[in-house]
């Protein structure tokens, strides 16, 4: 007798051979994510083993923890594209960066060029304690200085979750959407996992990342996806072709 219900995937197995991450904490030594180039080394196999063909790593930028600088990634990319080739690792690898929505990022992004994603696509965040009080101020000085705001794990804010219309408003207000591939096998928490499958379900993502930074998010691609319509997961995991840079 056959099974009323098909088996869930594997979050691996949805990964297509020529994806491009676009969410990574990648460079060695500079933020939350791999510590040194072994950490490095072994994480970019494990995500070109899921079938990752292009990275963008993200490294952090936030005033008083991480403060990293544009040229202190750029170095540290340029020196771990180099260790990576002598491990015989040429996939495509270049470094953005993840920025905090703060006082900083204000005036950073007002005198001096950011790290994107590609073109003026660039990757923001915000505390997972509460949205910036002038949240709607930054994200529209922003676009005005000629940037695109890719709002990274919309689905992590916690205090958005009793009222979904503050995504819209986001939305509204210029952003576009990047899930975390581990929020849809319960890694954040079962609340998280229906918040993203919510959003998905209403189309309002566009993009995925891995949002990677140690061996235990490696290990969660192995668990099976928590959603009841895998579709609009597959659409987003596929738009990410737009990031191609080589």
């Amino acid at each position: 007798m056959f099974s009323l219900f098909k088996s869930k995937p594997a979050l691996k197995d949805l990964i297509p051979d020529n994806h491009i991450d676009i969410h990574s904490h990648l460079l060695p030594g500079i933020d939350d994510g791999a510590r040194t180039f072994d950490d490095t080394l072994r994480l970019t196999k494990a995500l070109q083993g899921f079938g990752v063909s292009q990275f963008i790593t993200t490294p952090h930028i936030i005033q008083q923890v991480w403060d990293n600088t544009q040229e202190q990634i750029q170095s540290n990319a340029k020196s771990t594209v180099l260790e990576l080739r002598k491990k015989a690792i040429t996939v495509p690898f270049k470094a953005a960066a993840e920025y905090m929505m703060d006082d900083q990022f204000a005036r950073l992004f007002q005198s001096h060029d950011l790290l994107t994603l590609k073109d003026n696509y660039v990757l923001v965040e915000m505390s997972y304690i509460n949205a910036p009080i002038q949240l709607y101020s930054i994200l529209f000085d922003l676009q005005v200085a000629g940037y695109i705001p890719v709002l990274a794990h919309p689905e992590r804010y916690l205090f958005y979750h009793n009222n979904l219309n503050e995504y819209v408003k986001l939305k509204t207000a210029g952003c576009l959407f990047q899930l975390n591939l581990l929020s849809v096998v319960g890694y954040y928490g079962t609340q998280i996992t229906k918040i993203a499958e919510q959003l998905l379900q209403k189309g309002m993502y566009n993009y995925v990342g891995s949002d990677v930074h140690h061996n235990n998010h490696i290990s969660s691609f192995n668990e099976k996806v928590k959603l009841k319509d895998i579709l609009p997961l597959k659409e987003a995991i596929a738009n990410n072709q737009f990031f191609k840079f080589e």
